[in-house]
């Protein structure tokens, strides 16, 4: 395989960690927030949003740095 190849493969596979990332953190932070704020369902209770709100940080913030460490596999 060619290096152009398989420079697209690694940036295809970083590109989709990244999306996944971003994903993350809208579905599992920003949409809980905003459903907390506009929404105030019967029972909510804050601390389970921020508790969810941390943990998805971390998840996006972990596929983000994969993402990162993928792209370190470029050949030059």
């Amino acid at each position: 395989m060619t290096d152009a190849i398989h420079n697209e493969r690694i940036k295809l596979a970083s590109a989709l960690f990244n999306t996944v990332a971003g994903s993350s953190f809208t579905v599992g932070v920003a949409a809980p927030i905003a459903a907390a704020v506009f929404y105030q369902p019967p029972g909510l209770r804050p601390l389970k949003v921020l508790l969810g709100g941390i943990i998805w940080t971390l998840v996006a913030g972990l596929l983000h740095l994969l993402a990162q460490t993928t792209l370190g596999r470029l050949r030059g």
